[in-house]
């Protein structure tokens, strides 16, 4: 552990926090309790909190406009529970060294290992660097109302921690996420005799295309292209022929293609009609080179790229997703974090930005 004394006591400080989150529903459009929560427990540490919808952030007490700012954030809403919850999702249980709660991995422990990291450094006055603290809503649905309605009203951020669950290692690039609605057209008719174009196997031939599809493009961090139809719909009545058939693709998208190219090869092989439900979560990266991303390799710490897309898409500066947790435990049944694992996560996240924004 890092040898500063106040260290012990903002490793309880965060576990209580966290224990109270759990047992504070926010669930994503519903965090308006536990932003009241993060604020008031900012207060109460001689930090001036601001707040916009239910978005908490603060900035260093002896912030500077002259000097380059680092963001820390991570999220307070939460999924719905998963129905094979054995426990109460809102009851923060300590069991085995573990808590147990809706929220404990993804992505409170994580949140509350920032919230220490800042109040370690927030009445430093000898820093080289401003921090700038969000806790944030709506990530888990992808909201307008989280960090993204939130960014413009913060200072100017130069790069960024954002706090998920990657076991303490290093995720430097992350999958963007296409949402596409495809319709394929046909003509109504009845199903007793030959008459009608059916949509559905219209559309079976497009869905074909997307299993079978395969990008050139391989990233040597996050892989190749992935495309999943996740849902169709289809057909009124049983002795209709269907002349309309919709269904959805999933596009997890690496850095070597933009959103536009990838649409323009998809509707050059498809004959479905093809709409984009949104362009804003694209694939991000940090470089390697990036004294935060080089101050982690220091650490011992390994990178990789995530298949998985968080706020970090949102953000239009390097930003280094990073934090204690496993991914693999979120939005499982009985979601847990290792109580040892929110102490590890304030060490490292102090390790990682000390030679960075403190003084030599």
């Amino acid at each position: 552990m890092n040898n500063n004394n106040d260290i012990q006591g903002l490793t309880q400080d965060a576990i209580s926090l966290l224990k109270q989150l759990i047992a504070t529903p926010s669930l994503s459009k519903e965090e308006d309790n536990t932003a009241d929560l993060i604020e008031q427990f900012l207060q109460s540490k001689g930090v001036t909190a601001f707040r916009f919808l239910n978005n908490v952030w603060a900035k260093n007490q002896y912030f500077s406009p002259e000097k380059p700012t680092i963001l820390l954030n991570s999220h307070h809403d939460t999924v719905k529970p998963n129905k094979a919850y054995t426990l109460n999702p809102f009851e923060p249980i300590v069991k085995e060294e573990k808590l147990y709660g809706l929220g404990s991995n993804d992505a409170g422990g994580c949140l509350v290992s920032l919230i220490a990291t800042f109040l370690h450094y927030y009445h430093r006055s000898d820093l080289q660097y401003n921090l700038v603290l969000a806790a944030t809503a709506e990530e888990e649905i992808s909201g307008h109302n989280g960090v993204e309605i939130l960014l413009p009203r913060l200072p100017k951020i130069d790069c960024g921690i954002v706090g998920e669950p990657t076991l303490l290692q290093m995720a430097v690039a992350e999958k963007g996420l296409l949402v596409l609605d495809c319709t394929a057209m046909g003509k109504p008719g009845h199903a007793a005799r030959d008459e009608g174009d059916n949509a559905i196997y219209k559309a079976v031939k497009d869905i074909q295309w997307f299993k079978d599809y395969r990008f050139d493009r391989v990233s040597d961090l996050l892989g190749p292209m992935k495309m999943t139809v996740t849902i169709i719909n289809a057909g009124s009545q049983h002795n209709v022929v269907p002349h309309e058939c919709k269904f959805t693709t999933d596009i997890r998208v690496n850095e070597l293609y933009s959103f536009e190219e990838v649409l323009e090869i998809i509707r050059a092989n498809t004959l479905s009609d093809v709409q984009p439900r949104s362009s804003r979560l694209r694939s991000t990266s940090i470089a390697l080179d990036h004294p935060l991303v080089k101050a982690g390799i220091a650490l011992g710490r390994t990178y990789y790229g995530s298949p998985t897309t968080s706020d970090k898409a949102l953000m239009p500066f390097p930003t280094l997703k990073f934090g204690p947790g496993d991914s693999a435990r979120s939005h499982s049944a009985d979601e847990f974090i290792w109580i040892h694992e929110i102490g590890e996560g304030i060490d490292m996240y102090i390790q990682l930005i000390d030679p960075i924004i403190v003084q030599p």
